[in-house]
């Protein structure tokens, strides 16, 4: 049981299925983090969503890389901290990219205007049409989570080929 417990959470590894296992913890601690940063300058600096989406994912990105590079991806194919940064970086923003996308049909004040999901009050008297945008930050994570595990692993943190 120790040694299961050990390559799950505490020895360095390459495994993609443990990777992906640590990303998800690393990946909800980021998330609160962002959702806190997002609804705290939405709801109490009466911020944009798109504006406090921005922040959020900044205290997001940020979290998520220093813990990503010590617990999930310990070995980097560039070994420039500020260089694996930025491009981490680039994949995140990219993902940011996908999450005002999917967030626009959930926004009172989308990059297209009022969001198709607001416009016809598709939740009806459940939710009120101001706070549809987290439920676009709901399925903007899953879908986001996805694309920065596999550019992530794929692109920056690749087992180096022999």
């Amino acid at each position: 049981m120790k040694k299961w417990f050990n390559k799950l959470f505490i020895e360095e590894t390459s495994n993609t299925f443990i990777q992906f296992f640590r990303s998800l913890f690393v990946g909800g601690i980021a998330t609160v983090a962002d959702f806190v940063v997002l609804i705290l300058f939405r709801e109490l600096v009466g911020m944009s969503e798109k504006g406090a989406a921005v922040f959020g994912f900044i205290a997001g990105l940020s979290v998520n890389y220093i813990v990503s590079t010590y617990w999930v991806f310990a070995k980097a194919k560039v070994k420039n901290r500020f260089v694996d940064f930025i491009a981490f970086a680039v994949i995140g923003i990219i993902g940011l990219g996908f999450t005002q996308l999917i967030i626009a049909p959930f926004a009172m004040e989308g990059i297209f205007g009022e969001g198709y999901f607001v416009r016809n009050a598709t939740f009806g008297n459940i939710i009120p049409t101001d706070k549809y945008y987290i439920i676009g930050k709901l399925v903007a994570t899953v879908l986001v989570y996805i694309w920065n595990f596999c550019a992530r692993k794929f692109i920056l943190y690749r087992k180096a080929e022999v």
